[in-house]
């Protein structure tokens, strides 16, 4: 799913990136490979730490700046980024309606947005507790999220998850 979402964000060497919730990393090189600058932002400071230590390079170039803070409150200048990035975060989120009008407002007029998320049923398949994420329907991310052009894309009809693809 992270690879999908970065081929989706159709990156291009000049542009500001913002990846919201990067965990681990996992799709932060191949931001960075693709764009000019990457912003980071995630709940834990540990992550953030470790963001920073893992590509000290590109943070001491000022190609690359993580932060801790939630998607509700983006510490961010308005239209900002060209293009934002979230995977496997909508479930932390305490609303949908107030994180998209946070990353509207950092998004360039024409920005693009990647979200990429396994849907309710999916999750309950796996276990996932619900008194501790709040798992989402595709319809309600797409009807949520108030962009244009908003979409659902799997790499092949029977991919288990989504990657909601919209331009602000």
């Amino acid at each position: 799913m992270n690879a999908f979402a970065v081929r989706m964000l159709e990156l291009k060497p000049s542009e500001r990136v913002l990846e919201i919730g990067f965990g681990g990393g996992v799709t932060l090189k191949p931001i960075l490979d693709g764009a000019a600058y990457v912003a980071g932002l995630d709940r834990s400071r540990d992550m953030v730490q470790r963001a920073r230590s893992t590509f000290s390079a590109e943070v001491n170039e000022g190609r690359a700046d993580f932060r801790e803070g939630a998607v509700e409150a983006l510490p961010f200048d308005t239209a900002s980024f060209a293009k934002v990035c979230t995977v496997n975060t909508i479930y932390f989120w305490k609303s949908l309606e107030v994180g998209f009008a946070e990353i509207r407002r950092v998004l360039s007029p024409d920005g693009r947005l990647v979200v990429g998320f396994l849907p309710k049923d999916r999750m309950k398949r796996l276990g996932v507790p619900e008194e501790i994420l709040t798992l989402r329907e595709p319809a309600e991310v797409v009807s949520s999220a108030s962009f244009k052009n908003v979409r659902i894309e799997r790499p092949a009809p029977a991919t288990p998850w989504n990657v909601v693809i919209a331009l602000n």
